[in-house]
């Protein structure tokens, strides 16, 4: 634990009861680098090197065979947080799926889940779609669900998307999104847990990001373009309501920027992350980047980035977490956990 908790005299933080139990996390074998990216581009007279830069990425995890795509990836891990929490399929009370990329809208993918894994009859089961900001939705919603209903104990939260199959041809999605599955259960826990959330939704670039860039129904009809679309913007708008709303989360339940232990923040680029370090006015160290270990991995970045901490020890069981990330559109979400 960090030196911050090993006096908590005057914090009037309250977790709701609702604790990480574990987080496991999952890519695909084949590992492609810069290079890959720069040459795929070349050959369509596109020069990217200016933004691979920027985007600060040194590999990325994409499927490469016919047999893997975001349910397999999520069932994956799935069943790797089900072991590593020592815990059964009926011991889950609710699966949410969350992705921008799912392999079926009918049936829901959660409800494939819940097929792999044998849960029991009364596991409530749905998928969501937040976008970038997915993941943190998600466990949200979970985190809120447990507080607000006596019969839900445990949530197991599934992350996956497979942007690599739909991205080629709009640069920002292909060379800075990784293919991943995340898995995270929250439980039911006394005097730990979740506090607080904040959202901020600006939908002032609405159509600056789109999958599939001309609707859903357009889908199946000759295709135009690249299936997804990405107009530039201006993407410090985000990272400075972001830092308004950490500060907000912090006063309202009695904490400072220091009591914080870890900033686990979107890794879509390092300069998002720098910009939040600036304005909070916070230790570089207290913000992860793994981004260029793993890729842009979307929906899951932040937790993705906590699932690096938890597994190298750079977080303890009672330090006090941020969680940060913006999906399209654009919507921030900001989480406060004591871990």
């Amino acid at each position: 634990m960090t030196e911050a908790h090993d006096n908590n005299k005057g914090i009037q933080a309250i977790a709701k009861g609702v604790k990480i139990n574990t987080v496991a996390f999952y890519q695909p074998d084949h590992k492609v680098d810069n290079q890959y990216y720069i040459d795929r581009y070349d050959a369509l007279g596109v020069d990217i090197r200016g933004l691979i830069k920027a985007l600060g990425k040194d590999v990325r995890y994409i499927v490469d065979n016919e047999d893997e795509n975001a349910v397999t990836m999520a069932i994956i891990a799935a069943k790797s947080a089900l072991d590593k929490a020592g815990l059964h399929a009926e011991d889950i009370d609710m699966i949410l799926f969350v992705s921008q990329t799912p392999e079926y809208l009918i049936p829901t993918n959660a409800l494939k889940i819940h097929a792999a894994i044998g849960g029991k009859l009364t596991t409530s089961c749905f998928d969501l779609n937040g976008n970038c900001s997915g993941i943190l939705v998600a466990v949200e919603q979970a985190s809120r669900n447990i507080i607000a209903n006596n019969y839900v104990n445990r949530v197991l939260v599934v992350g996956a998307d497979y942007i690599s199959t739909h991205s080629f041809g709009e640069p920002i999605f292909d060379s800075n999104f990784a293919d991943s599955a995340l898995a995270v259960i929250v439980e039911r826990a006394e005097g730990t847990g979740f506090i607080d959330s904040e959202y901020q939704t600006d939908t002032s670039v609405i159509d600056n990001a789109l999958f599939p860039a001309n609707g859903l129904s357009s889908w199946g009809k000759p295709e135009e373009g690249p299936r997804m679309k990405f107009k530039t913007f201006d993407t410090s708008a985000p990272v400075k309501i972001a830092v308004s709303s950490i500060e907000r989360l912090l006063e309202r339940n009695g904490l400072t920027k220091d009591d914080i232990a870890g900033y686990y923040l979107s890794q879509f680029a390092p300069g998002n992350i720098e910009g939040v370090v600036e304005g909070l006015g916070i230790d570089k160290d207290k913000a992860l980047y793994i981004g260029d270990k793993y890729g842009y991995t979307a929906t899951n970045s932040p937790l993705t980035a906590l699932y690096e901490a938890i597994e190298t020890g750079k977080v303890s069981r009672g330090d006090y977490i941020i969680l940060w990330t913006v999906g399209a559109g654009w919507q921030n979400v900001s989480l406060l956990f004591q871990y």
